[in-house]
């Protein structure tokens, strides 16, 4: 707990984070990565050259500095971030390394105002955020029977292009080990080595098929370049360089995008774009696993040509007498069973009268606040309504 010396200024740290926060970690991690560049192969490039990195991280300083007593409403997020810290292989002596860099760069932006009782506060909050996260991530590592930084050798035994933009590749073991476990909408992280950078880089991806199997699918979209981002440099390394045959490090399943599958409540997932990976998933479990209950499955695409492993859906139809689809295809003016021109819109599709329905919904940021919009306007309570969210959106709700 906090001490009552340190709490006054971190809540006073509050308006001046909001004001400043991006400046801070912006200067974070141009100072850290100059003096420690072998960090580059842990962190995100591409998220570094976007911004999105700089941003997501002053939002987590912002929100912890904000909430600082309320453990109940931090819990959730410090959750998010202990599954993806450990799918990269995060280490304890990387806590130092990163509290040393913030309260410099918070030293300098604040200048004067940076007096010694406001740093020794930060000191001791960086700590007891540190400790909380290391205890967590430790306990994560043991419970997956997976030391920080060891990776499983995986290799490719089936590419299969969903789309002009996507491909999944299906990889089995290629040691003499059956592969850990995974819930549905968990994800794996991959390392590969980027020869042309001299450099590694970790990305993670949605598992996107059933536990049911020996093997682990991932689907992958060529990231392209536009005016807002760059590139995607590994999603393209992917696409040009995994071949049937390669040999992969990809880490332990994570993350806690995962519904309750034997559930009898009528659950609903809502997807978009490549968003519906970690769908597929959680829709082929529930197949498997109890087909028999309520399932609404929307999926928003360009057009039906688009629509990544629509054969599954179709097959997840023949043998779920619940399920309800619905595609909302935005450039299409073709007609198709269960199709509707135009973007995804959940008005009239949502059933009063299931008051226990839980929603899970993935894809752009835009598009997962639109949907969350509509269902609290239709009643929906916000606990039931669970995001697969990995930047600084996530901590919009308290911020």
């Amino acid at each position: 707990m906090l001490s009552a010396t340190a709490k006054p200024y971190i809540e006073a740290s509050v308006p001046v984070l909001r004001e400043h926060g991006l400046t801070i970690t912006t200067i974070f991690y141009k100072n850290m990565f100059k003096d420690h560049p072998e960090l580059n192969n842990l962190f995100n490039l591409g998220n570094q050259a976007n911004g999105s990195q700089q941003q997501s991280l002053a939002a987590a300083v912002f929100a912890y500095a904000a909430n600082i007593d309320n453990a109940d409403v931090l819990a959730p997020v410090i959750e998010r971030i202990v599954h993806k810290h450990v799918s990269v292989g995060i280490k304890p002596e990387h806590y130092p390394i990163v509290g040393k860099y913030l309260i410099e760069a918070i030293k300098e932006v604040l200048g004067e105002a940076a007096t010694p009782a406001l740093i020794t506060a930060w000191e001791e909050a960086y700590g007891l955020l540190a400790n909380s996260l290391i205890t967590a991530e430790e306990t994560l590592y043991k419970l997956n029977k997976h030391a920080p930084d060891s990776w499983m050798k995986m290799r490719v035994i089936e590419k299969i292009k969903q789309s002009d933009s996507v491909i999944s590749f299906t990889l089995e073991t290629n040691e003499d080990f059956a592969l850990p476990k995974f819930k549905a909408g968990q994800y794996v992280s991959v390392a590969v080595f980027i020869e042309t950078l001299n450099l590694r880089q970790i990305r993670q991806y949605s598992l996107s098929d059933s536990p049911e199997k020996n093997t682990y699918r991932i689907t992958v979209k060529s990231e392209k370049s536009d005016e807002h981002k760059p590139a995607g440099m590994v999603s393209n390394w992917l696409h040009q360089h995994w071949e049937v045959g390669s040999v992969i490090d990809m880490s332990h399943p994570y993350g806690n995008f995962t519904p309750n599958i034997m559930d009898k409540t009528p659950i609903a997932l809502i997807s978009a774009g490549v968003g519906v990976t970690p769908m597929i998933s959680i829709l082929n479990t529930i197949a498997d696993r109890n087909p028999k209950r309520s399932v609404l499955f929307t999926h928003g695409a360009k057009s039906k040509d688009t629509v990544t492993h629509l054969n599954e859906i179709e097959a997840a139809n023949n043998i779920m007498p619940y399920l309800k689809t619905q595609l909302f295809l935005s450039e299409s003016k073709e007609h198709h069973p269960n199709t509707i021109q135009g973007r995804t819109n959940l008005n009239g599709l949502i059933n009063h009268k299931e008051k226990s329905t839980v929603y899970y919904i993935c894809g752009a940021q835009p598009f997962m606040d639109k949907q969350r919009e509509t269902l609290l306007t239709q009643g929906v309570s916000e606990s039931q309504i669970y995001r697969e969210v990995f930047g600084p959106e996530s901590l919009n709700h308290l911020i």
